[in-house]
C-alpha cells in the first residue's frame, strides 16, 4: 500500500486587498492555482510569460509569501519547492516528501521555511550567495519556486463475504462441516482483501526533472533567503495520495528586474532616437 504520511493542514488565509498590475493571469493548474505574493506592499507580483514558462520579478530585501489555492471540491496534498529545497522539512526537494493539505477550495499564503508547528522563517528575496539554497551547498536550482499537487485516495468499500450455509447432515455434528465452512470463509476474506490492496509505491527516482539552466551570471542572481522567524501555525493530519507520481507540476520562476529585462522576458518601451534632420522648421507656439 502506498504509505500514509503525516503532513500539514492550514488555516484559510484571507485574500490580500489591492494588487499589481498582472500582465498574463497567474501561474495554474488543474488543481493548484501559485502565485507569488509582495508582502510589503500587500499585493500578488506581476507575471510575465516567456517561452511557455511563468517568471517574476523580485526585489531584494522584500519578504515575499507563496499563495496555494485549492481549485478543487477535495482535499489535494502540495509539495512545495523552493530554490530545489523542500520548504517544510529542508530536504533537497522531491515530489515523495512532505508538504501542506489545502481543504476543497481553500486559499493559504506560505510565508517562509517550517521550523516548528507554530513557526515559518520568512522568505525574502536576496542576492544568490545569500539564499538558504546557496548557504547548505545546493545553489544549482535556485530562481524557481515549484509545487507539485496529488489527488487524495478515496478508499474503495471492501465487499462482503458471501454466506455460504452449512448443509445439515442429519446426524451428529463432528465439527467437520463447521470446519470446512469457516475455512470457505478465511478463504473468500482473503480473496477480497487481495482485491482492494493499493498499487505500490513507484521509484522516487522516475519523479525526478531535469532543470532548465539559466544565462544570467550567477553573482546577479536573486534567491530566498532565510529570514526572522514568525507565528505560522499548522496542524498534522493523515493524507494518502492517490497516485505515487503528482497529478500536476506548477512551477514559477524569478529573478531581479533588471536580469528578467536582460533576458528578454520583460520587454521595456525604448526611448526614440533623436534625429538630427527631422524636417522643416515648425512655427513656436503662440
Amino acid at each position: 500500500m502506498l504509505t500514509r504520511r503525516v503532513l500539514f493542514t492550514l488555516g484559510a488565509a484571507a485574500a490580500l486587498a489591492g494588487c499589481t498590475a498582472a500582465p498574463v493571469l497567474a501561474a495554474s493548474g488543474r488543481l493548484v492555482d501559485v502565485q507569488i505574493v509582495d508582502r510589503a506592499r500587500h499585493g500578488v507580483l506581476a507575471e510575465y510569460r516567456h517561452r511557455g514558462t511563468t517568471y517574476v520579478a523580485g526585489r531584494p530585501g522584500d519578504r515575499y509569501a507563496v499563495r496555494l489555492t485549492n481549485r478543487t471540491g477535495a482535499r489535494v496534498l502540495v509539495v512545495l519547492s523552493v530554490d530545489g529545497v523542500n520548504a517544510v522539512s529542508g530536504e533537497t526537494a522531491a515530489t515523495a516528501q512532505t508538504g501542506y493539505v489545502l481543504s476543497p477550495w481553500q486559499s493559504a499564503d506560505i510565508t517562509g521555511w517550517r521550523k516548528s508547528d507554530a513557526e515559518a522563517a520568512a522568505f525574502y528575496f536576496t542576492a544568490l550567495p545569500d539564499s538558504y539554497a546557496a548557504r547548505t551547498g545546493r545553489p544549482q536550482n535556485v530562481g524557481v519556486i515549484g509545487v507539485a499537487a496529488f489527488r487524495e485516495r478515496v478508499p474503495l468499500p471492501r465487499p462482503a463475504v458471501p454466506f455460504e450455509p452449512v448443509p445439515y447432515s442429519g446426524g451428529r455434528d463432528d465439527g467437520t462441516m463447521r470446519q470446512q465452512a469457516e475455512r470457505r470463509s478465511a478463504d473468500a476474506g482473503a480473496k477480497a482483501a487481495e482485491g482492494s490492496a493499493a498499487a505500490p509505491a513507484a521509484d522516487a527516482a522516475a519523479d525526478s526533472r531535469e532543470r532548465e539552466a539559466k544565462t544570467m551570471s550567477r553573482s546577479e542572481r536573486l534567491g530566498t533567503g532565510h529570514g526572522e522567524r514568525e507565528y505560522a501555525p499548522v496542524e498534522r493530519t493523515a493524507f494518502e495520495r492517490a497516485s505515487s507520481r503528482p497529478d500536476e507540476i506548477v512551477q514559477v520562476r524569478y529573478d531581479s528586474h533588471a536580469n528578467l529585462v536582460a533576458a528578454g522576458v520583460i520587454d521595456v518601451p525604448r526611448r526614440p532616437v533623436p534625429d538630427p534632420f527631422p524636417g522643416f522648421v515648425a512655427d513656436p507656439p503662440p
